[in-house]
């Protein structure tokens, strides 16, 4: 059995390696198709070392750099071929394709580069970090109460760009020696000045209930996903009824964990492409695809995992309800929205008909979600957000000017003293 486990493990590790080359050269001759990059042209960069599976971390960002590369150019510094070949796919900003450390040195040595923006925690950011006079901006992909948005990662840069006051108290609780007032920016959420995506469906009478869970986690204290818990029997229940229709958008990296997990998200599919099947006019979506923001807006009632997702329907001030994680050691943090919110236990699943109906009807619970909105995002009048985003690149952009003129003083006045010298020993 040993033998044979090896042998299936070495045939697993060669086709993944012959699977990245071919992604490289991929990526390489389609580069090569293009015109080269200009020189010193990009002030901003998006660090991004993951592949395809984490691409909604990206893609939520793409208009709004769109739009900050109207003012100060920008371009992805992409490590993953994976990664690279999707971006070039789906229309993202410019692709600078880095595989190896002298690859990026390489690139950044000819550009002006100034600024330099991550969307998560990959452990290759550090590569990145060990570059200085620029600065290194944390801007994660989401805003939420995980865990993760109080790792002590959050210290290895410079700044971050954060959502509003409920992510500044959240730091300042958890992070030991964390100057949140000096460290952070608010900046709201940009991406909600750009939602995208058309309606795939025909409006009715239907009640249009989102569901929206994240994935199962990789350790305990993430166990957020409620799939296999929640989500198989509520969606059963919403199919049968003939009143309401069912958007299921999963986390793309649903089941890569635990295949039990993605098991029951793949049950999931298959009942709704049979409820359409069996009633046309049903019109149930199953949504794997890169537009948010529609489902947001669309759905009158929206049930979501402990997730970024909470965040953006949060800010669609909508009524919504939150899986109350089935394993007791998921990490909760009841000190903001989610001690407030309207939890969907594992029992009350069976009963989700009727608690749809339950939150639709209570104005008091929709008018204590305004008062988080503002809490979490500030002010979400349309264009808010995007003005913030610009004001706080430009303040590192003034802050960047303002070291490079300190260091050529200190350069002028070092050759200053250099010539005095001289001019003592000439003397």
């Amino acid at each position: 059995m040993g033998a044979l486990s090896d042998a299936k493990k070495a045939y697993r590790l060669l086709t993944r390696a012959l699977a990245s080359r071919s992604a490289v050269q991929r990526v390489r001759r389609r580069l090569a198709e293009h015109e080269p990059h200009p020189l010193d042209h990009f002030q901003v960069a998006v660090y991004f070392a993951d592949g395809a599976v984490n691409m909604y971390q990206m893609r939520q960002w793409y208009r709004p750099l769109a739009e900050l590369a109207k003012r100060w150019p920008v371009v992805v510094l992409s490590r993953s071929a994976a990664g690279a070949e999707k971006l070039l796919d789906e229309d993202g900003p410019p692709v600078a394709f880095v595989p190896k450390v002298r690859d990026l040195e390489r690139f950044i040595a000819h550009q002006d580069i100034r600024v330099v923006l991550y969307v998560n925690q990959n452990t290759r950011n550090f590569q990145m970090f060990r570059y200085g006079r620029r600065w290194h901006v944390f801007i994660n992909h989401g805003e939420s109460d995980k865990m993760y948005m109080t790792t002590n990662q959050y210290k290895a840069y410079d700044y971050a760009f954060v959502a509003g006051q409920a992510a500044r108290d959240r730091l300042s609780r958890t992070l030991w020696d964390y100057d949140v007032d000096r460290r952070t920016m608010d900046i709201g959420r940009p991406q909600a000045d750009h939602y995208s995506g058309t309606l795939p469906y025909t409006p009715d009478e239907r009640t249009v209930v989102l569901y929206a869970p994240t994935w199962e986690g990789d350790r305990p204290s993430a166990h957020y996903g409620s799939i296999a818990t929640h989500g198989e029997t509520l969606v059963k229940q919403l199919l049968a009824t003939g009143t309401h229709r069912v958007i299921y958008r999963p986390h793309p990296r649903s089941g890569v964990v635990d295949e039990a997990y993605g098991a029951a998200h793949r049950r999931i599919i298959a009942a709704i492409s049979a409820a359409n099947a069996a009633d046309r006019s049903a019109q149930h979506i199953y949504d794997d695809g890169a537009d948010l923001g529609w489902q947001l807006s669309a759905a009158d009632v929206a049930v979501v995992d402990i997730s970024a997702m909470v965040y953006d329907r949060l800010a669609a001030g909508k009524p919504l309800m939150i899986t109350r994680p089935a394993d007791e050691r998921a990490a909760i943090d009841s000190t903001g929205y989610l001690a407030d919110c309207e939890w969907l236990t594992v029992a009350d699943a069976s009963r989700i008909v009727s608690e749809v109906e339950r939150v639709r009807a209570d104005d008091a619970a929709v008018a204590r979600l305004k008062m988080w909105v503002q809490h979490y995002f500030g002010d979400t009048t349309p264009g808010v957000a995007t003005e913030k985003f610009h004001a706080a690149i430009e303040r590192l952009m003034q802050e960047w000017e303002q070291w490079q003129a300190n260091d050529l003083g200190a350069i002028r006045e070092d050759e200053d003293d250099d010539d005095e010298e001289g001019d003592e020993e000439d003397a």
